[in-house]
C-alpha cells in the first residue's frame, strides 16, 4: 500500500496551494499520523500487502472483548466463536473508532469468507443479514472461518447517517463506500480509516467476500445484487440467491467490493431494501442466500437453499435513473420489480395546489430496481432507477444519488 496521499481527494473540492503544500501534508501525515495516531496498529508487519501477518492484541478490552489492531484469524483457536473490536482510526479526542469483529473459526480447515455491513450508517437490515448468518454457525462443525464486520463506518451509524461525518476542514460528509481501498496516510479520517481495516483486517482474512447494503435514506430498492457476472467466482456466488435481480456492473470506483476485486478476490454487494428500517422478509432471502454461498465453499454442511434458479431473475447490466425536474409531491405509477416499457408513465408531481407540474416516463424496457420513498422531491432528486440491459455496454456506471 503506498504512503503517498489519496490522489482521489480532489473530489472533495479540498485546495491545495502547491506541490509543496502536497509534499509537507504528507510527510507530517506519514511522520505522525502512521506512527504516532494509529500506535500499536503499525506494528502489524507487512501491513500493506495483504499477506498473511501476525494478529496484534493493543491490551485494552472493551466490554470484556479484546483489541486488536491487526488480524490474522489464523491466529485464532480452531471450534468457536470469537468476539473482537478492531481498533480503526483516531479522532480529534484522541480516541479511536473501534469496529466490531466477529470470527467463526471452523474445527477444521478450509476457506474463508468475509462478510460486511455498516459500511454506510444507515443500512440497517444488512447489519442484521448478518447477525443472523453468524449466529447460524456452529464452528465446531464448520469446516474454514467466517468472518463478520457489522459496523464499518461506526462514526455514521451512531447518528444512523448515510456518510461519515468527518472534522478535518470543518463540517464535512464523506461517503466511505467511495474510499476504499484507502489510504492509512490519507488526508481524511474516512480515507485512513479504510485504509486501516482493508490492509490489516479485511483482505488478510478473506478467500471471498460480501459487502451487504440497502437502499440509501429516502430512497428504496428491491432486493437484488450487484457485481460483475463476466467473474466466474463472482457469477457463482451470485446465481445462489434467490432473489430477483441483478444488477451486472463493476459501479462505483472506491466501493469496497471492487477493492477486494482489485486484489483477486472474488466480491459482490447484495442490496436489502430501504434504509434505517429491518425488512425481516427481505432479510431470509439474503441469509438463504449467503448459507448457500457458505456451503459452495465447503465451509458448512447441508442441502443448498433456494437459488436464482427458484426465482424468476432479472439482469440488466445498466440502470438509469429519472430525476426530479420539479419541486412537489412525487405520486409512483408502477412498484419496485415491476416491468416497463419506453414511454410509460411512471411517477408524477403535485405542487402544493395539487396541480399536476411533472410527469415522467421511462425511456427504456426494463424493471423498477429503486424509488424514493421520501413524499416531497425538489429538481436533481433521483425519482426512480430503472433496471434494463444495454447492448454493448462495458465497465463501470456511475449515478447521482
Amino acid at each position: 500500500m503506498s504512503n503517498e496521499p489519496d490522489e482521489r481527494l480532489g473530489r472533495r473540492d479540498f485546495m491545495i496551494a502547491s506541490v509543496a503544500t502536497i509534499g509537507s501534508s504528507a510527510s507530517l501525515l506519514a511522520s505522525a499520523g502512521s506512527a504516532a495516531a494509529q500506535g500499536a496498529a503499525t506494528s502489524a508487519p507487512d501491513a500493506g500487502s495483504g499477506a498473511s501477518a501476525a494478529t496484534v492484541y493493543t491490551g485494552d478490552v472493551i466490554q470484556g472483548k479484546k483489541v486488536v489492531s491487526a488480524l490474522d484469524v489464523e491466529d485464532l483457536e480452531p471450534g468457536r466463536k470469537h468476539f473482537l473490536y478492531f481498533q480503526g482510526v483516531e479522532m480529534p479526542t484522541g480516541q479511536h473508532w473501534y469496529v466490531s469483529v466477529t470470527v467463526a473459526r471452523g474445527a477444521k480447515p478450509g476457506k474463508r469468507v468475509v462478510l460486511v455491513s455498516g459500511v454506510h450508517g444507515d443500512e440497517m437490515s444488512s447489519v442484521h443479514t448478518v447477525q443472523t448468518v453468524m449466529n447460524q454457525l456452529d464452528p465446531a462443525q464448520m469446516s474454514g472461518t467466517v468472518m463478520a464486520v457489522t459496523d464499518v463506518a461506526r462514526a455514521a451509524m451512531e447518528g444512523m447517517q448515510r456518510r461519515w461525518p468527518n472534522a478535518g476542514r470543518g463540517a464535512d460528509l464523506i461517503d466511505l463506500n467511495r474510499e476504499w481501498p484507502g489510504n492509512e496516510n490519507g488526508l481524511t479520517a474516512p480515507s485512513r480509516h479504510a485504509g486501516l481495516l482493508f490492509n490489516r483486517l479485511l483482505r488478510r482474512n478473506a478467500d471471498a467476500a460480501i459487502d451487504f447494503h440497502t437502499g440509501t435514506t429516502g430512497f428504496e430498492v428491491t432486493a437484488f445484487n450487484i457485481g460483475g457476472m463476466d467473474v466466474p467466482e463472482v457469477r457463482e456466488m451470485v446465481e445462489l440467491f434467490p432473489v430477483g435481480q441483478v444488477f451486472d456492473n463493476h459501479v462505483y470506483p472506491g466501493v469496497l467490493h471492487n477493492a477486494f476485486m482489485d486484489v483477486g478476490i472474488p466480491a459482490f454487494t447484495p442490496e436489502i431494501g430501504a434504509a434505517r428500517v429491518l425488512d425481516l422478509d427481505m432479510i431470509g432471502l439474503f441469509v438463504e442466500g449467503t448459507m448457500n454461498v457458505l456451503k459452495h465453499y465447503g465451509i458448512v454442511a447441508g442441502a443448498m437453499g433456494r437459488t436464482g434458479k427458484d426465482v424468476d431473475v432479472f439482469v440488466g447490466n445498466s440502470a438509469v435513473p429519472i430525476l426530479a425536474t420539479e419541486g412537489g409531491l412525487v405520486e409512483h405509477l408502477v412498484k419496485l420489480n415491476e416491468k416497463v416499457e419506453p414511454g410509460q408513465k411512471v411517477a408524477l408531481q403535485r405542487n402544493s395546489f395539487g396541480e399536476v407540474v411533472a410527469e415522467y416516463t421511462s425511456g427504456v424496457a426494463g424493471e423498477i430496481t429503486g424509488q424514493r420513498s421520501d413524499a416531497m422531491a425538489e429538481p436533481g432528486n433521483p425519482l426512480t432507477f430503472i433496471l434494463f440491459h444495454k447492448d454493448g455496454a462495458q465497465g463501470s456506471e456511475t449515478y447521482p444519488e
